[in-house]
């Protein structure tokens, strides 16, 4: 079991897409309200005071949509400059970065990835539920800005979906040969939208892998980064690939982190619900910090017996009471 030192921080569970793997088509989600949401001083408190001394070194920023978090470059600011912090990462959907990306690179930010299902924009907008005017050239426009001001990895993020945008799979894999981006292909999960899941299912990563060595060749990459993809490169290429295959190749003994959703739960494992443990409420509460790191220690020791994922067939079961946007991802 690796060290568990990288937390996932939800920042708020809205999002301005409706991407159809992450929620149902067509569903209300209750939103958390602003108020119950983990405050700046909350979250900071939880990682100077929990994380950081139980070996807390990595964070990454999600969402929902991250960039819609008030006062979001303070924060990236405030976690940037904690001694703590090692490493400081965020995943967004880029429809609003050109606005954001000089100021989140100038406080502190230099990792990012992005969600980029599909170079069509007809795709695009069918996969993200956009029904008006397209977004697909706005976020487009964010990706180039974040490249621009020099966001280095900078990561695309692919859930591959059977027969929406799987035959785009070389196009997307191209963009890491002339430009240092590296492009990740996830297996689509059941977690959002179990019915479009049910309807689909999932493509093994391999095939995906297959389709590219006989385009280009493929070979396995030096590069590592700190979640669970296979990383790939096609001879030559600046950039490289990374294949997540949560589905067909189980990655638990490699897992290193546990998610903070953005009403301060803390989930141990992405798809089992199993021992989360409310730290808002608790610290709302006046539990001392120091019991809080007891528990959040003790759910680290226990935590290889929860990543556990229920096989059918290959595929998962299981109930989610949370959509994957509001979990994090």
């Amino acid at each position: 079991m690796n060290q568990v030192d990288y937390l996932r921080i939800s920042l708020i569970d809205r999002c301005n897409f409706r991407c159809h793997y992450c929620m149902p088509e067509g569903a209300e989600l209750d939103y958390i309200l602003l108020p119950e949401l983990l405050t700046n001083e909350e979250l900071l408190t939880l990682l100077k005071e929990v994380f950081m001394p139980l070996g807390f070194k990595k964070f990454r920023l999600t969402g929902g949509e991250p960039l819609l978090r008030p006062r979001v470059v303070n924060l990236v600011r405030e976690i940037a400059g904690l001694p703590g912090t090692e490493d400081l990462a965020m995943t967004t959907n880029a429809f609003l970065l050109a606005d954001f990306a000089s100021d989140l690179y100038q406080a502190g930010l230099r990792r990012i990835n992005i969600s980029l299902d599909s170079l069509n924009p007809e795709t695009f907008d069918k996969i993200i539920g956009n029904r008006g005017r397209s977004r697909w050239q706005k976020t487009w426009a964010g990706i180039q800005a974040a490249h621009e001001v020099g966001f280095d990895p900078l990561k695309l993020n692919v859930v591959v979906i059977p027969g929406v945008n799987e035959e785009e799979i070389l196009d997307l894999a191209a963009l890491s040969i002339d430009r240092h981006w590296h492009v990740r292909f996830i297996e689509f999960m059941p977690i959002g939208n179990a019915n479009l899941f049910e309807q689909r299912a999932w493509i093994p990563s391999e095939e995906l892998r297959q389709r590219i060595r006989d385009r280009w060749g493929l070979r396995e990459s030096q590069v590592r980064g700190n979640g669970p993809a296979d990383v790939f490169q096609i001879p030559g290429a600046k950039g490289t690939l990374g294949f997540i295959s949560q589905m067909s190749e189980c990655f638990c003994d490699r897992c290193n982190r546990v998610r903070l959703s953005a009403d301060g739960w803390l989930r141990p494992c992405l798809l089992n619900e199993t021992g989360q443990i409310d730290l808002k409420t608790a610290l709302r509460r006046g539990v001392s910090v120091s019991e809080l790191r007891e528990q959040v220690k003790e759910l680290l020791q226990i935590k290889a017996e929860i990543n556990f994922k229920q096989r059918n067939s290959g595929t998962t079961s299981g109930i989610y009471t949370r959509t994957m946007s509001q979990i994090g991802g």
